[in-house]
């Protein structure tokens, strides 16, 4: 194949080789979990039409070469086209100049309003999680928008850079730009997470309300909080129970030593902190009712 006949590979057929299944369909939309890194919920979609990719969970996008980039950790295009030629047995005639250059794509958000979060939905969304009204609102923002000309509204969590983390019940994305978010209370220790609905479930579980605390939105964001994590004395890791998390705390260990504290062996076998809040809610639950029947 030349590089012009991998621009116009279909991503679908590409993300098939890749042997990535989509979870929905919908018009020209293909949904999938992100190749690249753990989503508990497909957020990465294809526009078959434009044959780009949007990560929603990620806030960043593209077009093939883009996501080869991703998949190698390679910015090199040359790289990338070897890297698609093997995935799909075909060979890559490198030869030729490309006539162009990968633009990566970023999902469109319009009309963006924030206000304080009072919608009954979200609320009621987070309580399901076991997050309370009183934290909920104390931390986070009620976001309404535009994405491909439909109106939604979400659960909002602003990071340092100006952009949101926003959930709701069908929905789990970020409107850019991607960054940390740090919650500063004067303390020389820092809690970090990886989502900040695991950071709301902390202090739902009393972990950290006096210290600071700063949130990734994504392990992706690691560098992005050396930073701030260089000023600290203690770091407390409450990262995911999985291969990305394990990773991110051996980065942070390798860079900071003894300063890291690995406090995930607080909520195993749970693969998070919100996971293991709600299963600490179920037994409670179930421990009373044991007690009325009593």
């Amino acid at each position: 194949m030349s590089i012009e006949e991998i621009r116009d590979m279909p991503l679908t057929d590409f993300l098939h080789k890749l042997g990535l299944k989509s979870t929905k369909k919908r018009g020209c939309e293909v949904w999938y979990h992100a190749p690249y890194r753990s989503d508990k919920t497909p957020s990465f979609c294809v526009n078959t039409k434009k044959n780009i990719w949007n990560d929603f969970g990620a806030g960043m996008g593209g077009d093939i070469f883009t996501l080869a980039g991703l998949m190698i950790n390679s910015n090199d295009f040359m790289a990338q086209s070897r890297y698609i030629g093997e995935v799909t047995n075909n060979p890559i005639d490198c030869s030729m100049p490309p006539k162009f250059e990968p633009v990566p794509v970023e999902p469109q958000f319009t009309e963006v309003e924030v206000k304080p979060l009072s919608h009954p939905a979200l609320l009621n969304y987070l309580r399901e999680r076991g997050i309370p009204s009183d934290i909920a609102t104390a931390n986070c923002v009620e976001i309404h928008y535009n994405l491909h000309g439909k109106n939604y509204f979400a659960v909002g969590f602003p990071n340092e850079s100006g952009g949101y983390e926003i959930r709701n019940k069908f929905f789990k994305g970020s409107i850019p730009p991607k960054a940390v978010s740090l919650i500063r209370n004067g303390s020389t220790t820092v809690n970090v997470y990886e989502g900040f609905v695991d950071f709301l479930s902390g202090l739902m579980l009393g972990y950290g309300r006096t210290e600071d605390n700063l949130v990734l939105n994504s392990v992706a964001n690691r560098e992005k909080a050396y930073k701030h994590l260089d000023g600290y004395e203690t770091i407390k890791c409450w990262l995911d129970n999985d291969k990305a998390g394990h990773q991110c705390l051996e980065a942070l260990q390798k860079r900071y030593g003894e300063k890291v504290r690995d406090f995930s062996i607080v909520f195993r076998p749970c693969k998070d902190v919100n996971d293991y809040l709600q299963e600490q809610l179920k037994n409670k639950i179930q421990t009373n009712k044991t007690t009325l029947k009593l």
